[in-house]
């Protein structure tokens, strides 16, 4: 598996958790244990480890919007790159591109909006951890 194909495994199951209102440990049960790669698990665990701090990041972020107002795909996208700037193993560059490839694939409509939402998001959250 790829770095990207776990990261859109990753916020598929973020996103099953925010959804059914559910734990992301519950969520993780629910895919099968090929998707559980090291990669996955470790993105979930920086994630979790970490979801106050980057709720509040989000939200501290946001211009004129709250974070429960976000699509439920791209707040998982948004949670999970935020999760990599703290982390801050991977380049800025690296984390927001893959942030918004993510989101042509799985949130944009074709409009273009969702990801122009959401790098606008991704540099007021990098600029706020500075």
């Amino acid at each position: 598996m790829t770095r990207r194909e776990a990261r859109i495994a990753t916020m598929q199951i973020l996103y099953s958790a925010d959804l059914n209102n559910i734990s992301v440990e519950e969520a993780r049960k629910d895919v099968g244990s090929h998707v559980l790669t090291d990669d996955v698990i470790s993105f979930l665990d920086m994630v979790e480890s970490n979801k106050e701090k980057i709720d509040n990041l989000i939200s501290m972020s946001l211009e004129n919007y709250s974070i429960n107002r976000l699509n439920i795909v791209d707040r998982a996208i948004i949670r999970l790159a935020t999760a990599e700037f703290i982390d801050g193993k991977t380049d800025k560059r690296i984390v927001i591109n893959e942030a918004l490839e993510i989101t042509k694939q799985f949130s944009d409509q074709g409009d273009h909006k969702a990801t122009g939402f959401n790098n606008r998001l991704l540099e007021n959250i990098y600029k706020n951890l500075q």
